[in-house]
């Protein structure tokens, strides 16, 4: 497997059609905008129209036409506030479709996330990953918002313009293009330099949103260990790197906007000259002239709001790129959907044959692991740290697929298991024991949402938490605080054995489930693990070896093997891998 989120060589205007191709919304109202600009921008030109009728018809004689100037100036007020209309209905209309249409597309990205496997979101680290799909995503919105409009309006503008400008003098029209040709020539090669600096700029932002969250998430161990100032060193590297990358995206883009304005000034210079000796000759008249004076003004304005939307430009580009890369990156844990099979409740048997399973470009970390858990056997996986026995617990949960051999469920390869049957039979508590910013009964619901105050609280006491519950300050309502800090963490663990135990799956895999937890605390949850685990498959991944003395059987891991299994009372009393465990175990926690 590939390293996740690779970015995808693509051209600018591939990007962009792609990434219109996620957005339905937007492509659905864009003709009705792409008409209303057309208004908009029409109504631009009626200005120096209106000029040049007034000079060349309205005082053409001795005696000013003053209905017919009364009547140009009405006419040309009627369209600038149809102008005004055009422009307002096209700036609400652009408003709802982006905010729709990235809407939209933010959520896929999210959604994608979630799809993709534990191990390919480990590939990115967290603050970088949510960059993806909220930084980069706002960065398109804004140029949506702005620079897509103002590109809209500034293409349609120059076209209208030209068209005017050949009218008046097709001589004079060529002199102008004549001056930005250069310009146009130029622009895509600062194009191509902006999409690379600005796929560099929002790297770098990832960058800095990942080290700054890093750093709020891990203020405790930062305080601990005294390593304020190197956080701060690392936090400043990655701003520095930041700035440095904007830095030169915008000399660029500063270089870029002065020749817009040298290019101007000749053109207009060369207009008045070029048209004065036009005039003289007989070959346009004085409205026609001051009226093109107006239009190069038209002309040249689309090509500097070219210049200032083309950084915002490359920067939304460089999102899209961004975003593009995590929804293009195919799920390696995919939900086999209807297609899938739906297993029916009751206990749970589970077989590894021959499992093997490897790292990206690492060693192999199991090795053709075969073993058999039949139907409400209580199993403890047991192993020095690095044995395997993680990965096993993530193989048989689904949050990975095994890279050799298969993972059998009731007879069923979990690969052919659709998720929403997995996750309701199997059901796993991690060792850390996360908990979401909420009330205690909000995280305990979160195994069933439906469950009601009366259910949770049956839980709690079938669990032998009663007692714990009612020392905390505001019993089920009590908040937890963002990642359960308010907690401590063996409090962290009893609320996710009680929202794993109200979930009521059929296989309970229980990782590290009392390794943080006081020796008070493991005794009582001893006593409800006896009852949590009663009818029902389960696995535990234990770190304390009491764990292994209470079940039916110990698989044993070394280096990525099963090197022994069996009654803890048999693997105890023979020489081996477990007997060196244990041993050591006991004499750590004074047990016999």
């Amino acid at each position: 497997m590939t390293t996740a989120f690779q970015g995808i060589d693509r051209s600018a205007l591939a990007t962009v059609r792609r990434g219109l191709s996620l957005t339905p919304e937007f492509r659905r109202g864009l003709a009705g905008t792409l008409a209303l600009a057309v208004v908009a921008t029409i109504g631009k030109i009626i200005v120096p129209i209106a000029v040049q009728q007034t000079i060349d018809t309205g005082l053409k004689g001795s005696v000013p036409d003053v209905p017919y100037i009364r009547t140009a100036v009405l006419v040309c007020a009627a369209a600038v506030v149809l102008t005004a209309l055009a422009a307002y209905w096209m700036n609400v209309r652009l408003y709802k479709s982006t905010e729709s249409s990235l809407a939209t597309l933010r959520t896929r990205g999210f959604r994608h996330v979630h799809d993709l496997s534990v191990l390919t979101q480990n590939t990115e680290r967290r603050g970088a990953l949510v960059s993806r799909v909220t930084g980069d995503v706002d960065q398109i919105t804004t140029f949506m918002q702005s620079g897509g409009l103002m590109i809209i309006i500034a293409g349609g503008q120059l076209l209208v313009a030209s068209v005017l400008m050949l009218i008046y003098s097709w001589q004079l029209t060529l002199l102008v293009w004549a001056c930005f040709l250069p310009l146009a020539v130029a622009l895509p090669r600062f194009q191509r330099w902006l999409s690379g600096a600005y796929t560099t700029v929002r790297e770098r932002t990832g960058d800095v949103l990942a080290a700054v969250s890093e750093s709020v998430v891990g203020a405790a161990v930062i305080r601990a260990y005294g390593s304020e100032d190197r956080t701060a060193r690392r936090v400043d590297a990655a701003i520095e790197a930041n700035r440095a990358a904007q830095t030169r995206a915008q000399r660029i883009v500063a270089t870029v906007f002065p020749l817009t304005e040298i290019m101007a000034a000749v053109a207009i210079a060369g207009v008045v000259l070029l048209g004065v000796r036009l005039g003289l000759d007989g070959g346009i008249t004085a409205g026609r002239l001051i009226a093109f004076l107006f239009l190069i003004t038209l002309f040249i304005s689309p090509l500097q709001i070219a210049t200032e939307v083309l950084n915002e430009a490359q920067n939304a580009v460089a999102g899209w790129r961004r975003i593009l890369g995590v929804l293009d990156t195919p799920p390696d844990v995919a939900d086999p959907g209807e297609d899938g099979v739906t297993l029916p409740r009751g206990p749970i048997s589970v077989t590894f044959e021959n499992v093997g399973f490897a790292y990206p470009g690492g060693p192999q970390v199991l090795h053709e692991v075969s073993v058999e858990i039949p139907p409400r056997s209580r199993v403890a996986v047991v192993g020095e740290t690095g044995s395997g026995k993680t990965t096993f617990a993530k193989l048989l949960t689904r949050l990975m697929d095994p890279t050799g051999g298969r993972v059998l469920v009731d007879g069923h390869d979990l690969r052919e298991v659709r998720f929403s049957s997995l996750r309701e039979r199997i059901v796993m508590v991690p060792q850390d024991g996360f908990l979401f910013d909420g009330t205690l009964a909000d995280n305990i619901r979160y195994g069933r949402p439906a469950a009601t105050d009366e259910e949770i609280l049956l839980a709690l006491t079938e669990l032998g938490l009663a007692d714990w519950l009612e020392g905390l300050p505001a019993g089920l309502e009590t908040r937890v605080g963002q990642r359960g800090e308010s907690l401590s963490a063996g409090e962290r663990q009893l609320v996710a054995l009680t929202r794993a135990y109200l979930a009521d799956p059929d296989l309970l895999l229980l990782d590290e489930a009392t390794s943080a937890v006081d020796p008070a605390t493991e005794v009582r949850l001893a006593r409800a693990l006896e009852g949590v685990t009663r009818g029902r498959t389960a696995v535990s991944i234990a770190h304390r070896l009491s764990t292994a003395e209470a079940a039916d059987e110990v698989l044993v891991f070394d280096k990525g093997r099963i090197v022994q299994r069996g009654p803890h009372a048999e693997l105890v009393a023979e020489p081996g891998v477990y007997a060196g465990l244990y041993a050591s175990w006991a004499a750590t926690t004074g047990s016999r």
